[in-house]
């Protein structure tokens, strides 16, 4: 099958890329660098046209209140460059537990995302992972001070990107669920603990303190950001950080 990543040069689409070519499809990746534009729309039509699947990991370049708005420009174009390509399947990469969490702009932003898709013309795929394994130095830059993290001890379940990946081409090269498939990291961890893994591995004398307001996990409740029901990746931290 021929395939349009869209986003297909970063963390996740350079690897779907990758699995699909592997596999023996035909899968471009298409971004900024190659003159894609998901919010002008420049490009798109040129970039999806004959193709049977288009996969989106395009994301927003803020986290904030503006991320909504990139969501909803995006998507609306690319279901529109889709139509008119004739595209038979539409796939897009979400969170678990992002329904969960509307105090979050971003994750209110990544449902209006799929409910943007799920009432659109083409059938579709959506693909909700748990955090990425590649996402905590990020998560702990984010309430560092000197030599202490602070972190919430809130419920993750860490996945690693390559799994993630794994994952969303498999399931673009499949019929589309016209719903939505949870995929997880096979452990659970408190965050603040998740930390202390990562900083005892890389010889990080910094210390991690339990905070339930650091950061933009502490507004998360319960285990909401976790899936025990959901198809479980093989990569396990410990093995990921070695």
């Amino acid at each position: 099958m021929k395939f349009a990543v869209i986003g297909g040069t970063g963390l996740i689409g350079s690897q779907v890329v990758k699995d699909l070519n592997a596999a023996g499809h035909e899968a471009a990746p298409h971004s900024h660098s190659t003159g894609v534009d998901v919010i002008s729309g420049q490009g798109l039509d040129e970039a999806v046209a004959g193709a049977d699947v288009v996969v989106n990991l395009t994301n927003s370049p803020t986290f904030d209140e503006a991320s909504p708005a990139f969501f909803r420009t995006s998507m609306g174009n690319l279901l529109d460059a889709a139509r008119k390509g004739g595209v038979g399947h539409v796939v897009i990469l979400s969170i678990v537990g992002a329904d969960q969490v509307p105090e979050l702009d971003y994750y209110r932003a990544k449902v209006l995302q799929e409910e943007l898709l799920a009432a659109g013309p083409i059938p579709y795929s959506i693909v909700r992972a748990t955090q990425f394994m590649e996402f905590m130095d990020a998560v702990m830059s984010w309430t560092v001070d000197g030599d202490t993290v602070r972190l919430p001890a809130t419920p993750i379940q860490p996945i690693a990107a390559k799994d993630v990946a794994d994952a969303v081409a498999e399931v673009a090269a499949g019929a589309p669920l016209n719903g939505i498939r949870a995929i997880a990291g096979p452990e659970i961890f408190p965050l603040d603990e998740l930390g202390r893994i990562t900083l005892s591995h890389k010889g990080d004398n910094r210390t991690v303190v339990t905070d339930p307001t650091a950061g933009m996990f502490a507004v998360v409740k319960g285990d909401v950001l976790t899936d025990k029901d959901a198809h479980l990746a093989a990569t396990r931290y410990a093995d990921w950080l070695s």
